[in-house]
Parts: C-alpha cells; sequence; structure tokens
C-alpha cells in the first residue's frame, strides 16, 4: 500500500465489509446487502453521468467556457443530485473523505500560486495537535464514542481510561491467576514464551507509581510491551496489504515475495504504531509520578509528544483524515452541549461544494490533485478524463496541459471553430 491512500472506492468496499460483520442475520444477506450494494454503485454512476451532462448543458447556455465552468460549474450539481440516492448511512463518511481531498487540493493550489508557503514536517505538526485533542477527548468521561472509542482503546489500551472498571485488589487476584497459568506455559519454552520471558526479566525490578493501572506491568515493562505489540500490528498490517501485489508475480517473478516481510513500508508503519504508542505510555507514566496524580490534561501533553512518531511514516492524508474527523466530533459536541447550531442537510452541501473543488483540479490543474484520487478517475472513467482537451484551457494560466503536452485530441474539423493541429478526415 502506497502512503495511505484512502481511494474512495476502497473505502465503499471496507464500508461494505464492515457492514456484513455487523449485520449477521440471513435476512439481511437474502434482502438487504444486494440492494445497498447498488444503491452505491448507482451513486457513482450517477455522479459520472450527470457531471457530462451539466458539462454540456453549461456549454451549451453559456455559449463558451469560463474557468469554473468545466470543472466546478458541471461537477457541483451532478455531486449534489448524486450524493441524494446514496443512502443517508453513507454520506458522513463520503462528506469527511471529500472535505479532506478537498481541503488538501486547496492547499496544494495555494502552494502552487505562492500564496501560502510550506512548513516543513506540517503533516508531523497536524498530527501532534490532533493527537493531542484526541487523546483527551479519550481520557475524558464521555468525549468519544462509538468507533473512535473502540479503536484508541486498542491502540493504547483500557489501562488508560480513568474511569476503570475493576478495583486494584480484584486486578491483583487476577494477576496471581494470570502468573501461575504463565508459569505453566513457561515449561513449554517456546519461542513466545522466551521472548515474554526475556521482557519480563529485564523489567522484573522497575517501578510502578500508585496512580497506574497497568497493574501486571511496571512502568517500564508497559512501555515496552505496547511498543512490542502495536509494531507487530503495522507490520503485519502492511504485510497483509501487500499480499495480494506479491502473488501476481508469484510464478513470474517469485524472487518478489521476500519484498512481502523485508519491506521498508512494513517496518515504517510498525515503526510508527509502536512509537506513537510507547512515547503517549511512557509520558503518562512520567506525569503521574512527576504530579502524584492522574489527570486527563496529561493526555494532551502525552498525545502531542507521541504525535512525533509520525516522523516514521509521514502522511499527509492521514494528517488531514483525523483533523478532519476531530473538526466534526467536536461539531456535533457542539450541538449536543447547543453552542453550535445544527444545519440540516450540511452532509449532503459540504459533499457537493468539495467533490466540486477536486473536479475542478481535475480539469484545470491535475498537477494540484491527489495523485491516487486521479488514478481513481481515470480507473472509474476507463481513462477518459485523459483525453479532454486542456490545451484550450491554458489561457485561464492554471498549466491545464502541464502533464498533458505529447496529447493532441482527435477532432472533426466539421464541429471545430479552429482548425486541429492535426486534423482527421471524416467520412
Amino acid at each position: 500500500m502506497n502512503k495511505p491512500a484512502l481511494e474512495l472506492l476502497t473505502s465503499q468496499l471496507g464500508i461494505e465489509i464492515a457492514a456484513i460483520l455487523r449485520k449477521r442475520k440471513l435476512d439481511y444477506y437474502l434482502h438487504k446487502l444486494l440492494p445497498e450494494i447498488l444503491q452505491s454503485a448507482s451513486f457513482l454512476t450517477a455522479n459520472g453521468a450527470l457531471y457530462m451532462a451539466f458539462f454540456c448543458i453549461l456549454r451549451k447556455i453559456l455559449g463558451k467556457f469560463y474557468s469554473w465552468s468545466p470543472g466546478f460549474g458541471a461537477a457541483l450539481p451532478a455531486s449534489y443530485v448524486a450524493i441524494l440516492i446514496e443512502r443517508k448511512s453513507r454520506r458522513g463518511l463520503l462528506t469527511i473523505y471529500m472535505a479532506n481531498l478537498a481541503t488538501e487540493t486547496l492547499f496544494r493550489m495555494g502552494v502552487a500560486r505562492g500564496t501560502i508557503t510550506t512548513l516543513r514536517n506540517g503533516e508531523v505538526l497536524l498530527f501532534c495537535i490532533t493527537a493531542a485533542m484526541y487523546m483527551f477527548f479519550f481520557r475524558c468521561k464521555d468525549g468519544l464514542k462509538g468507533f473512535t472509542f473502540s479503536a484508541l482503546r486498542f491502540i493504547v489500551g483500557k489501562e488508560e481510561i480513568p474511569t476503570h472498571s475493576y478495583s486494584p485488589e480484584a486486578a491483583y487476584a487476577r494477576v496471581e491467576q494470570k502468573t501461575e497459568k504463565h508459569e505453566e506455559k513457561l515449561r513449554r519454552m517456546n519461542i513466545i514464551a522466551l521472548v515474554r520471558k526475556l521482557v519480563d526479566s529485564i523489567c522484573k525490578h522497575g517501578p510502578r507509581h500508585r496512580c497506574c493501572k497497568h497493574y501486571e506491568d511496571n512502568c517500564i515493562s508497559y512501555c515496552i510491551k505496547g511498543f512490542i505489540r502495536m509494531f507487530s500490528v503495522g507490520y503485519l498490517i502492511q504485510c497483509c496489504l501487500r499480499i495480494p501485489s506479491a502473488f501476481r508475480h508469484l510464478f513470474t517473478q517469485p524472487s518478489r515475495l521476500l519484498s512481502l516481510f523485508y519491506n521498508k513500508e512494513n517496518f515504517q508503519l510498525g515503526a510508527f504504531l509502536g512509537s506513537f504508542v510507547s512515547i503517549y505510555k511512557g509520558t503518562s507514566c512520567f506525569l503521574r509520578w512527576v504530579r502524584n496524580l492522574d489527570d486527563e490534561l496529561h493526555a494532551v501533553i502525552a498525545g502531542f509528544l507521541a504525535g512525533i512518531s509520525m516522523m516514521f511514516y509521514k502522511s499527509t492524508t492521514i494528517s488531514m483524515y483525523l483533523a478532519s474527523k476531530l473538526v466534526e466530533t467536536m461539531y456535533f459536541k457542539g450541538i449536543e452541549a447547543g453552542k453550535v447550531p445544527y444545519f440540516p442537510h450540511a452532509d449532503t452541501i459540504i459533499y457537493s461544494i468539495s467533490t466540486a473543488i477536486c473536479f475542478q483540479a481535475a480539469v484545470m490543474e491535475v498537477q494540484n490533485l491527489r495523485p491516487s484520487y486521479w488514478k481513481f478517475l481515470l480507473r472509474l472513467t476507463k481513462g477518459k478524463f485523459n483525453v479532454m482537451n486542456r490545451k484550450v484551457l491554458d489561457v485561464f494560466g492554471t498549466g491545464a496541459s502541464k502533464h498533458f503536452q505529447d496529447f493532441i485530441p482527435r477532432l472533426d474539423p466539421r464541429y471545430t471553430t479552429v482548425t486541429p493541429e492535426l486534423p482527421i478526415e471524416f467520412s
């Protein structure tokens, strides 16, 4: 997987799989799954077909092209109508994805025009700020709910949740039981037991603060085990994502199978996740020792410092997507608190505007569009986006034909106001 590009098509497939995992009743498979898939396919089809229709309609009404009409003007109404076809449960995620993509596109446009100055490691700084806010909400009571809360609990562990459900006495009783079972497993002397025994022996006499809820481990062991666990998760995720491409070359290039396990990105993602968890846990423990209490504000400092781990796996996509989700979370919290007004149909409006911005870039300045989304558009249209006559759009000063200098469209001279460079004879 390239550094991660959350393709729209991939996200849709993931949502369908998630729906299958959530709804296990036979009635869902028989009567609901296929209609939902067809509905999502109809949404994509309508978006593309309506864009071409409004492209021609605007040209006919206006009599000529303007800088905004072939991209933004045609895509705005097309996207608005298309998103209404999609089911409501999907609109929120699609809106977040496209808003994130549109924001990145506008940023690239600003940089290209010299109105925005890039900041070195800006994606890392954005991730640090986002991680600090996410971890603060995670530590607060009812701060996060649903999938976001479950994901963070899996990453950093339930020990960092202040409202822990069990008492220290009960925890120590569990530790004694697990110790007995652990001693039995050690007798088998398998590899996993040996590694665990080595880690335990290194950190056997380490300290643990009374406010720390990781009762089974001391603070040093707690951080080391957190790193090993999430490093393994990141490494395995990256390996699994590379399996399809590796097996395509199983018979032609068998040596490429080795890259499945010994790939730089595998270790980068593992180092990113592992160091994030270990830095967060280590900082939290350190602050508990220094301040002699467990405070939600510790999560802000720990989350910010843990964000530096993105230096191992820099990704503007991850930073901006998480920032977009954070804005969404804070907006809904504001609605619940009565501080922010609720805007009905905001998701459809934001999706339409965001998609229109991306289509504007796809037509007028492809160089400022995220490469993964451009490839998605080409796959979706079977390369038709490549055969637009962008040389006539260069008059608007956006460098529309910058990546298409060698392309000469096949035009019928009977329907052109300017003689084509290489006219084609039509019978």
